[in-house]
Protein backbone atom coordinates (compact mmCIF):
# COMPACT_ATOMS: atom_id res chain seq x y z
CA UNK A 1 0.00 0.00 0.00
CA UNK A 2 1.62 3.62 -0.83
CA UNK A 3 2.52 5.34 1.81
CA UNK A 4 0.89 8.70 2.72
CA UNK A 5 2.83 11.25 1.42
CA UNK A 6 3.18 13.19 4.61
CA UNK A 7 5.53 10.43 5.58
CA UNK A 8 7.59 10.69 2.32
CA UNK A 9 7.73 14.57 2.49
CA UNK A 10 10.26 15.89 5.48
CA UNK A 11 11.73 19.51 5.28
CA UNK A 12 13.96 18.34 8.17
CA UNK A 13 15.54 15.86 5.69
CA UNK A 14 15.94 17.80 2.87
CA UNK A 15 13.96 20.83 0.65
CA UNK A 16 14.75 18.55 -2.80
CA UNK A 17 12.41 16.24 -4.48
CA UNK A 18 12.11 14.58 -7.56
CA UNK A 19 8.35 13.97 -8.80
CA UNK A 20 7.27 12.10 -11.76
CA UNK A 21 3.28 11.74 -12.80
CA UNK A 22 2.52 9.49 -15.90
CA UNK A 23 -0.24 9.55 -18.23
CA UNK A 24 -3.00 6.48 -18.32
CA UNK A 25 -4.19 4.69 -21.25
CA UNK A 26 -2.91 5.92 -24.35
CA UNK A 27 -2.99 9.45 -23.59
CA UNK A 28 0.04 12.00 -24.72
CA UNK A 29 1.52 14.97 -23.28
CA UNK A 30 3.56 15.83 -26.10
CA UNK A 31 5.04 14.08 -29.03
CA UNK A 32 3.84 12.31 -32.49
CA UNK A 33 1.54 9.52 -31.93
CA UNK A 34 2.50 6.89 -34.42
CA UNK A 35 -0.34 4.76 -34.86
CA UNK A 36 -2.92 8.12 -35.26
CA UNK A 37 -0.46 10.40 -37.29
CA UNK A 38 -1.38 13.01 -34.09
CA UNK A 39 1.25 15.19 -32.98
CA UNK A 40 0.60 16.61 -29.82
CA UNK A 41 4.27 18.32 -29.28
CA UNK A 42 2.62 21.69 -28.60
CA UNK A 43 0.73 20.39 -25.31
CA UNK A 44 4.58 20.96 -24.20
CA UNK A 45 3.68 24.17 -23.92
CA UNK A 46 0.63 23.70 -21.90
CA UNK A 47 2.51 21.88 -18.71
CA UNK A 48 5.42 24.21 -18.94
CA UNK A 49 3.71 27.41 -18.54
CA UNK A 50 1.70 26.36 -15.88
CA UNK A 51 4.60 24.49 -14.34
CA UNK A 52 6.15 28.59 -13.92
CA UNK A 53 3.09 29.97 -13.53
CA UNK A 54 2.35 27.82 -10.19
CA UNK A 55 6.09 28.47 -9.47
CA UNK A 56 5.43 32.08 -9.24
CA UNK A 57 2.47 31.88 -6.38
CA UNK A 58 3.65 28.63 -4.47
CA UNK A 59 6.65 28.99 -1.93
CA UNK A 60 8.55 26.53 -4.66
CA UNK A 61 11.01 26.32 -7.18
CA UNK A 62 11.90 24.36 -10.14
CA UNK A 63 15.45 23.41 -10.08
CA UNK A 64 15.10 20.93 -13.01
CA UNK A 65 12.24 19.45 -15.26
CA UNK A 66 11.54 17.45 -18.22
CA UNK A 67 8.46 16.48 -20.32
CA UNK A 68 8.54 13.55 -22.10
CA UNK A 69 5.68 11.82 -24.56
CA UNK A 70 3.46 10.37 -21.82
CA UNK A 71 4.72 11.77 -18.74
CA UNK A 72 6.80 14.51 -16.92
CA UNK A 73 9.52 15.34 -14.17
CA UNK A 74 10.45 17.81 -11.93
CA UNK A 75 12.82 18.43 -9.35
CA UNK A 76 10.83 20.98 -6.68
CA UNK A 77 12.31 23.07 -3.95
CA UNK A 78 10.39 23.47 -0.78
CA UNK A 79 11.22 27.36 0.09
CA UNK A 80 10.27 27.40 3.39
CA UNK A 81 11.59 30.33 4.91
CA UNK A 82 9.84 32.17 2.15
CA UNK A 83 6.51 31.39 2.91
CA UNK A 84 7.03 31.99 6.56
CA UNK A 85 8.32 35.43 5.70
CA UNK A 86 5.15 36.05 3.73
CA UNK A 87 2.12 38.49 5.46
CA UNK A 88 -1.16 37.62 5.77
CA UNK A 89 -2.30 39.78 3.22
CA UNK A 90 0.26 38.05 0.63
CA UNK A 91 -0.68 34.84 1.31
CA UNK A 92 -4.33 35.56 0.57
CA UNK A 93 -3.43 37.39 -2.52
CA UNK A 94 -1.48 34.12 -4.04
CA UNK A 95 -4.42 31.58 -2.59
CA UNK A 96 -6.68 33.93 -4.46
CA UNK A 97 -4.90 33.38 -7.62
CA UNK A 98 -5.71 29.46 -7.27
CA UNK A 99 -8.94 29.33 -5.43
CA UNK A 100 -11.71 31.65 -4.25
CA UNK A 101 -11.11 32.89 -0.83
CA UNK A 102 -14.00 33.59 1.49
CA UNK A 103 -15.68 37.16 2.84
CA UNK A 104 -13.94 37.14 5.69
CA UNK A 105 -9.94 37.28 3.70
CA UNK A 106 -12.09 39.70 0.72
CA UNK A 107 -12.88 41.77 4.30
CA UNK A 108 -9.59 41.62 5.42
CA UNK A 109 -8.00 42.67 1.98
CA UNK A 110 -10.67 45.52 1.98
CA UNK A 111 -9.70 47.13 5.00
CA UNK A 112 -12.48 46.75 7.28
CA UNK A 113 -12.29 45.68 11.11
CA UNK A 114 -12.40 42.73 12.38
CA UNK A 115 -13.09 41.58 15.81
CA UNK A 116 -11.29 39.32 18.06
CA UNK A 117 -13.07 35.80 16.65
CA UNK A 118 -12.71 37.18 13.00
CA UNK A 119 -8.91 37.98 13.27
CA UNK A 120 -8.50 34.37 14.70
CA UNK A 121 -10.42 32.46 12.26
CA UNK A 122 -8.73 34.15 9.60
CA UNK A 123 -5.50 33.62 10.99
CA UNK A 124 -6.05 29.43 11.47
CA UNK A 125 -7.32 29.83 7.25
CA UNK A 126 -4.09 31.92 6.34
CA UNK A 127 -1.98 29.72 8.15
CA UNK A 128 -3.79 26.71 6.46
CA UNK A 129 -3.35 28.47 3.24
CA UNK A 130 0.22 28.94 4.04
CA UNK A 131 1.25 25.67 4.62
CA UNK A 132 -0.31 24.37 1.40
CA UNK A 133 1.70 26.98 -0.59
CA UNK A 134 4.73 25.50 0.32
CA UNK A 135 2.67 21.55 -0.36
CA UNK A 136 4.43 19.68 -3.11
CA UNK A 137 1.10 17.56 -3.40
CA UNK A 138 -0.88 20.92 -3.95
CA UNK A 139 1.72 22.35 -6.04
CA UNK A 140 1.17 19.05 -8.37
CA UNK A 141 -2.38 18.94 -8.12
CA UNK A 142 -2.95 22.21 -9.78
CA UNK A 143 -0.63 21.52 -12.37
CA UNK A 144 -1.87 18.06 -13.08
CA UNK A 145 -5.53 19.01 -12.74
CA UNK A 146 -5.54 21.92 -15.02
CA UNK A 147 -3.42 19.97 -17.87
CA UNK A 148 -5.94 16.70 -17.41
CA UNK A 149 -9.01 19.30 -18.17
CA UNK A 150 -7.26 20.43 -20.83
CA UNK A 151 -6.69 17.03 -22.76
CA UNK A 152 -9.75 15.73 -22.03
CA UNK A 153 -11.56 18.41 -23.46
CA UNK A 154 -9.60 18.50 -26.52
CA UNK A 155 -9.84 14.39 -26.78
CA UNK A 156 -13.59 14.70 -26.06
CA UNK A 157 -13.24 11.95 -22.84
CA UNK A 158 -14.17 12.41 -19.33
CA UNK A 159 -12.05 10.31 -16.89
CA UNK A 160 -8.54 10.23 -15.74
CA UNK A 161 -5.92 11.73 -17.88
CA UNK A 162 -3.03 10.75 -14.86
CA UNK A 163 -2.10 7.23 -13.72
CA UNK A 164 -3.05 7.86 -10.05
CA UNK A 165 -0.89 10.02 -7.59
CA UNK A 166 2.49 11.26 -8.71
CA UNK A 167 5.18 9.73 -7.80
CA UNK A 168 8.19 11.48 -5.13
CA UNK A 169 11.61 10.92 -3.74
CA UNK A 170 13.36 12.64 -1.43
CA UNK A 171 16.82 14.06 -2.67
CA UNK A 172 18.96 13.86 0.54
CA UNK A 173 21.99 15.34 -0.38
CA UNK A 174 23.91 17.20 -3.04
CA UNK A 175 25.35 13.76 -4.85
CA UNK A 176 21.53 12.41 -5.27
CA UNK A 177 20.69 16.18 -6.12
CA UNK A 178 23.34 15.86 -9.31
CA UNK A 179 22.69 12.22 -10.31
CA UNK A 180 18.74 13.03 -10.35
CA UNK A 181 19.34 16.55 -12.14
CA UNK A 182 22.00 14.59 -14.78
CA UNK A 183 19.39 11.85 -15.23
CA UNK A 184 16.59 14.43 -16.24
CA UNK A 185 18.48 16.55 -18.50
CA UNK A 186 19.45 13.05 -20.18
CA UNK A 187 16.21 11.57 -20.10
CA UNK A 188 15.36 12.90 -23.51
CA UNK A 189 17.93 11.79 -25.26
CA UNK A 190 17.51 7.40 -24.89
CA UNK A 191 13.63 8.73 -25.84
CA UNK A 192 14.70 10.24 -29.20
CA UNK A 193 13.22 13.40 -28.26
CA UNK A 194 16.86 14.94 -28.89
CA UNK A 195 20.21 13.80 -30.17
CA UNK A 196 22.23 15.60 -27.99
CA UNK A 197 21.68 18.10 -24.88
CA UNK A 198 21.95 21.26 -27.73
CA UNK A 199 19.07 19.81 -29.00
CA UNK A 200 17.10 19.49 -25.60
CA UNK A 201 16.19 23.40 -26.03
CA UNK A 202 13.03 24.28 -23.96
CA UNK A 203 12.52 20.70 -22.75
CA UNK A 204 14.35 20.68 -19.21
CA UNK A 205 15.40 23.66 -17.09
CA UNK A 206 19.00 25.21 -17.64
CA UNK A 207 19.97 22.30 -15.41
CA UNK A 208 23.38 22.48 -17.56
CA UNK A 209 24.43 25.34 -14.72
CA UNK A 210 24.76 21.72 -12.52
CA UNK A 211 28.11 22.78 -11.22
CA UNK A 212 27.00 25.87 -10.66
CA UNK A 213 23.98 25.19 -8.90
CA UNK A 214 25.42 22.93 -6.38
CA UNK A 215 27.97 24.87 -4.98
CA UNK A 216 25.00 27.66 -4.36
CA UNK A 217 23.04 24.23 -2.75
CA UNK A 218 25.60 23.63 -0.79
CA UNK A 219 25.15 25.86 2.11
CA UNK A 220 21.60 25.52 1.62
CA UNK A 221 21.83 21.91 2.51
CA UNK A 222 24.42 21.75 5.29
CA UNK A 223 22.58 24.60 7.03
CA UNK A 224 19.34 22.10 7.62
CA UNK A 225 22.24 19.75 9.07
CA UNK A 226 23.81 22.08 11.07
Amino acid sequence: MPLPRSTQISLDATPYYHCVSRCVRRAFLCGRDRESGIDYEYRREWIESRMHKLSEIFALDIAAYAVMSNHYHVVLYIDRETALSWPNTEVILRWQKLFKVSTLALRYLRGDTLDYSETNKLNEVVTLWRERLMDISWFMRCLNEAVARQANAEDHCTGRFWEGRFKSQALLDERALAACMVYIDLNPIPANIAKTLEDSDGIFQDSCRLSLLCSSLSFRLRSLWI
